[in-house]
């Protein structure tokens, strides 16, 4: 098993994975780099800190999704492949094989995933598709780094998927008023851990989702 906590020897460095796998995430990073000269995968002013902005900062979530009773992670909104593709290559030595679904309705970005997958031969399915037209959908995760606000993430799980054990994601600076106002609506439970990247987020792993009465 991996752990995010031995991911780092300071703040914003790996230790604990092979070789290869530092190759592939510097590839990966490479390949995003080059490729948002021509559209629009990342932010530009992020390009300079992009490993500590986008690899590290989806890498740990690890420590949520390397359990044995995830098999299958589905990826909203991803853009780039933010986290799914990070996440893949770390967990491609998991048994049985590690899945991924990934769900970007731009094309182009649709066909960067999809590149991405192939080059590191990814057990994945990408659909460039509008989640919201999904329905009957079926997955051990929801996970979604920056595609909507937490209210909608939670409609959607419970609108358009049919089963699925816990959802992940990243919350902000407002990211505890968020949840207090969600707790209004809905009745979950949920493990927090402070983002290895910014001292004002946190990454939340909710279960048990259901909505009140109100």
């Amino acid at each position: 098993m991996i752990d995010s906590k031995t991911l780092k020897i300071d703040k914003f460095s790996f230790t604990n994975v092979s070789r290869e796998t530092l190759v592939e995430l510097e590839d990966y990073s490479k390949e995003v780099l080059t490729r948002n000269r021509t559209i629009n995968l990342v932010s530009k002013n992020t390009e300079k800190s992009f490993k500590i902005r986008h690899i590290t900062d989806s890498a740990q979530t690890i420590e949520f999704i390397d359990k044995n009773d995830i098999k299958i992670c589905t990826d909203l909104g991803s853009g780039a492949g933010l986290p799914g593709i990070v996440l893949g290559i770390l967990m491609k030595s998991k048994k049985p094989l590690f899945k991924l679904i990934f769900y970007e309705k731009s094309y182009h970005k649709s066909v960067f995933i999809e590149k991405m997958s192939k080059k590191f031969n990814l057990n994945s399915e990408i659909h460039q598709k509008n989640i919201f037209n999904e329905k009957g959908l079926r997955t051990d995760v929801i996970i979604s780094r920056a595609f909507k606000p937490l209210p909608i993430i939670f409609q959607i799980a419970q609108t358009n998927f049919k089963n699925f054990k816990y959802i992940i994601i990243f919350l902000g600076k407002r990211g505890r008023d968020i949840l207090n106002d969600a707790l209004k609506y809905w009745k979950f439970d949920y493990e927090e851990k402070k983002s290895l990247t910014n001292d004002d987020s946190f990454i939340v792993k909710i279960s048990n989702l259901r909505k009140r009465n109100v």
